[in-house]
């Protein structure tokens, strides 16, 4: 918990116990249905809360805005990113029911307000978000797909609508076809080894999913 404090200081007294809740909960959770794996859980704070956060030190969302977490897993980046940013509308999107089983035991124990689920695949959704955000759960190619007709036309934030990807390696490959892409790499933000070659993507969208 002192890692998340250390580089958001400014947190409520509300953010600050969510954030501490997090320990319990998915220990707890992760006993009856294995979402994180056991080194991930003893360094949970490093490895998924802060790892999420990354995304919050390239955007900082507005109130009223919608995001989308597809593939979210056992909630990241998702919950971290709606316990720092309360006033702004979160859906968390799994195909696998146990999955978001967890999250919505998390949801709950947090009373998180502005956070919706879904059980089913990301092209079911009907919605439109400003931005679509996720941790490498495809190519960059795959996930522009899955996501396409997604994005809000209304701009609100500095950066223009589109997806904000948690990514690691080396990505010149995957975005040879996405000349628009930005790389923010996440030791420039984090002092942690874990980030060395940790990065968030921003891939702006034209409404209807239309690459810039």
């Amino acid at each position: 918990m002192d890692i998340i404090l250390e580089y958001f200081p400014d947190l409520s007294e509300n953010q600050r116990e969510q954030f501490s809740k997090l320990q319990d909960l998915y220990e707890d959770w992760n006993l009856k249905i294995n979402v994180v794996s056991r080194k991930d859980i003893d360094e949970l704070y490093l490895r998924h809360v802060l790892h999420s956060l990354g995304i919050a030190k390239v955007m900082s969302f507005l109130p009223e805005s919608k995001v989308m977490d597809v593939g979210t897993g056992g909630g990241f980046p998702g919950i971290p990113l709606a316990i720092l940013f309360p006033e702004t509308q979160f859906h968390l999107v799994d195909s696998i029911g146990k999955k978001i089983k967890v999250v919505n035991e998390v949801v709950e124990g947090l009373q998180l307000q502005n956070v919706k689920t879904t059980h089913g695949r990301v092209e079911e959704v009907k919605e439109e978000y400003d931005f679509i955000v996720s941790r490498a759960v495809a190519q960059m190619e795959t996930f522009v797909r899955w996501t396409k007709n997604k994005i809000a036309k209304k701009q609100r934030h500095e950066l223009k609508n589109g997806i904000l990807y948690l990514k690691g390696g080396d990505l010149t490959d995957e975005l040879q076809k996405f000349p628009k892409a930005t790389i923010y790499d996440l030791p420039n933000y984090f002092e942690e080894d874990f980030f060395e070659t940790k990065k968030v993507v921003h891939l702006p969208f034209k409404y209807h999913g239309k690459k810039e």
